[in-house]
């Protein structure tokens, strides 16, 4: 079904509506005419009233659970008073504090991201999200430790003292000598460099017989580096923190839904696909229940939003994961604040 213009509704139709969205986001609960009646500035009976939501009902943007009298949004009503009626609210001064302070957490990148991303998920009582590329390590030193007569240890030690182990195989008969000259030559040619400058350094040089190695060596070179480009080295990093803020939030008709919910968000991949779709997104990007397949069975919301450096270069996806029934005035221009948060982190 399609969302019905907000223009299409009445003054006293869209003054209903929004009291019936505002408390349900409020209280979790089906709200009814008499709540509704005694809202400021309405001025209708409860018969009244009670006429213009059964309208609502049946322009599919409420519905009525059949334990209860009352009216509660549906996900097409959520769209429609998100995308039209809602009023922001932006964050405190002691929750941008808050959120700044994470930001400033000394020490790698990675565990700054994972703080700031747990603050998000407290103020808002969701569980919070970050996506970022994978960064770059910068090269220091390679080396090869023979593991036998066709295979070797390939290290690679970064500027940061990091060190990774991936084993290569060997042509039949390499001598143990062409392991000391590949390796002195990646450590002085490529030392300073990315892992991707490195390879196209490298590539460039062979290319013009500028590599000073002999035949047994180059191909030793190309493997080594080559196993790491194999391992993934734009794989994004996913953060997810605060999932047990789900379970506190949680009303106890709704303990199903987030058990399901937890279950979704084991699957990382998915959730890094969902995240990396609103990598072009202007403004924060809002997925309502089922609008997004990942999270339909459990009725979740997501809000995301690009991360962007000052130069518009999109370094990052920040967002949170919640009910349907999320207080979306208060957490978007939480995300919001928290995307040009981390992009001056990441920039």
């Amino acid at each position: 079904m399609t969302t019905p213009p907000i223009t299409e509704l009445t003054d006293r139709a869209r003054d209903i509506f929004r009291v019936v969205v505002e408390s349900y986001l409020d209280a979790g609960q089906p709200v009814g005419s008499r709540t509704i009646s005694r809202a400021p500035g309405l001025n209708l009976s409860p018969a009244s009233i009670r006429n213009v939501m059964q309208d609502l009902e049946e322009l599919g943007l409420l519905a009525a659970p059949h334990t209860s009298a009352g009216r509660m949004p549906t996900e097409l009503g959520l769209r429609l008073f998100v995308d039209g009626m809602m009023q922001a609210n932006e964050p405190s001064a002691e929750e941008r504090a808050a959120i700044e302070s994470r930001a400033a957490t000394r020490g790698p990148v990675e565990e700054a991201l994972a703080s700031t991303t747990a603050a998000l998920s407290g103020l808002s009582a969701c569980a919070g999200m970050v996506l970022v590329p994978k960064a770059e390590r910068v090269l220091r030193q390679f080396g090869f430790v023979p593991l036998g007569n066709d295979r070797a240890l390939a290290v690679l030690v970064g500027e940061d003292g990091s060190v990774e182990n991936r084993v290569v195989e060997l042509p039949p008969g390499l001598p143990p000598a062409t392991l000391e000259q590949a390796a002195n030559y990646l450590t002085a040619t490529l030392g300073g460099l990315t892992l991707s400058q490195a390879r196209t350094r490298i590539a460039n040089q062979i290319a013009s017989e500028r590599a000073a190695l002999d035949d047994a060596a180059r191909a030793l070179v190309e493997r080594g580096l080559a196993v790491w480009s194999q391992d993934g080295d734009d794989r994004p990093v996913l953060i997810v923190r605060g999932q047990g803020r789900l379970l506190e939030s949680a009303l106890a008709e709704d303990l199903d839904r987030v058990t399901r919910l937890l279950d979704e968000l084991e699957g990382k991949e998915e959730i890094a696909r969902l995240l990396d779709s609103a990598r072009e997104a202007d403004a924060a990007r809002i997925f309502i229940g089922s609008e997004n397949k990942l999270f339909a069975l459990s009725g979740s919301s997501v809000i995301a939003k690009p991360v962007r450096a000052m130069d518009g270069r999109v370094v990052g996806v920040v967002g949170v994961i919640g009910p349907t029934r999320l207080n979306y005035a208060r957490v978007v221009p939480m995300v919001d604040f928290t995307a040009s948060t981390l992009a001056r982190l990441l920039a």
